[in-house]
C-alpha cells in the first residue's frame, strides 16, 4: 500500500514597501517561513532585506516562526525577500460523514483550555448583527455532523460570495463582504470561522500560498499569497478547508502561519518612523519542479506598516469601558 503523494514546492514572496517621505527608522514583524507539521517538510528558508538588516528569529504563541528587525536610519522604501522549498501531501480521505454522536463526541473532546483561543470571538472573526441576518437569509445551521456541516458551509460561501481583488481590505471587518457579497480569502475564511465557532468547532486562520492547478472551483489569482481555515473534529484533528476554492486543503496549499484570524497570522507587520503614507507591491510565485517561474506583476496591497508619528495606537476592544 502506497503513502500520500509528494510535492516539492519553489516559493517566493517578495513585499516591496515604499514610503511617501523619509523614514527615520522601522520595526517590522514577519511571519514569511513556512510551518513544518501536517507532514510537510521545510528544505531550505532564505531571507534577504534591503537596506540591510539582521532578523531575530522566534517563534510565537502559535509555533508561527517569526522574523523581527530593525532598521535605524533614514530610508525610503524597505524590500523583503523570502524563499523557500516545501514539500507537501495531500491529507488522508475523510470519511464520508461522522458517527451520529458527533456533535457530543465534539463537546466532550473540546478542552476549553486547550483550544478557548480558536473558539471564542476574535478581532476579525466575531458575531454581528449582520452575521445572523445573512445565516438566517440562506437557512445556515449546523447539520447532522460537524464535517458535513462545515462541507455544505464551504459550499454555501463559495457559491453566495464572489470574489473580487481589492474589494476590501486587511483590516475589513466580515460585515464588507456580508453586505456588498464581494471580497477575499481573508473575507471567506473569517466569516467560516465565525460561524463554525457559534456551532462550537474549534476554529483556526492559516495564511499560505496556494499552487494553482487548474482545478475546479479555483479563483484564487496569480501571484498573490492565500488564506484558508482548519477546524479540529473528533478522530480526525485538525482538517483544512478552502471556502475560497470550495476544496478541502491538499497538496496545492503551503501552510505559513496559523492564529485566530488574519491579525494573528500576517505575513507583515510593523511601524515607521515617518514615512507618511507607504505603498505596498507583492509578488508570490509557487513553483514545481521543472515548471518555468511565471513572470507575475507585483500586485498592490494595503501596507501593513503603520506611521506612528502620524496615528496613535490603536486601543484593544473593550478598553477604557
Amino acid at each position: 500500500m502506497t503513502g500520500p503523494t509528494q510535492r516539492r514546492f519553489a516559493v517566493e514572496h517578495v513585499s516591496d514597501f515604499r514610503y511617501g517621505e523619509t523614514a527615520q527608522g522601522s520595526l517590522v514583524l514577519l511571519r514569511l517561513r513556512p510551518r513544518e507539521d501536517n507532514g510537510r517538510a521545510l528544505h531550505a528558508f532564505a531571507l534577504d532585506i534591503d537596506p540591510a538588516a539582521a532578523p531575530i528569529a522566534f517563534a510565537d504563541a502559535f509555533g508561527n516562526g517569526c522574523h523581527l528587525f530593525n532598521i535605524h536610519r533614514a530610508h525610503r522604501h524597505t524590500l523583503v525577500r523570502s524563499r523557500s522549498e516545501v514539500t507537501t501531501v495531500d491529507p488522508a480521505p475523510l470519511p464520508e460523514r461522522l458517527e451520529s454522536d458527533a456533535w457530543e463526541a465534539l463537546r466532550e473532546a473540546t478542552s476549553p483550555v486547550d483550544n478557548w483561543e480558536f473558539m471564542g470571538p476574535s478581532r476579525f472573526a466575531r458575531p454581528s448583527p449582520a452575521l445572523a441576518a445573512f445565516t438566517e437569509a440562506r437557512a445556515i445551521r449546523r447539520g447532522r455532523d460537524p464535517l458535513a456541516s462545515l462541507l455544505e458551509l464551504a459550499a454555501v460561501l463559495h457559491g453566495t460570495f464572489r470574489y473580487e481583488p481589492a474589494s476590501t481590505s486587511v483590516d475589513s471587518p466580515i460585515e464588507d463582504i456580508l453586505e456588498t457579497g464581494r471580497g477575499v480569502c481573508q473575507d471567506y475564511t473569517h466569516v467560516m470561522i465565525t460561524i463554525a465557532r457559534s456551532w462550537g468547532i474549534p476554529s483556526r486562520y492559516v495564511s499560505g500560498y496556494l499552487h494553482l492547478e487548474g482545478k475546479a472551483g479555483e479563483q484564487t489569482p496569480a501571484g498573490t499569497s492565500h488564506a484558508w481555515a482548519e477546524f479540529l473534529l473528533p478522530d480526525l484533528g485538525w482538517i483544512g478547508f478552502d471556502p475560497t476554492n470550495d476544496t478541502l486543503a491538499d497538496h496545492r496549499h503551503v501552510r505559513i502561519a496559523v492564529g485566530r484570524d488574519y491579525a494573528d497570522a500576517a505575513p507583515t507587520r510593523g511601524v515607521v518612523v515617518g514615512g507618511g503614507d507607504s505603498r505596498l507591491d507583492v509578488r508570490v510565485t509557487v513553483v514545481e519542479g521543472g515548471e518555468p517561474e511565471p513572470a507575475y506583476a507585483p500586485r498592490p496591497e494595503r501596507s501593513s506598516l503603520r506611521d506612528v508619528t502620524r496615528a496613535p495606537l490603536a486601543q484593544p476592544a473593550g478598553a477604557n469601558q
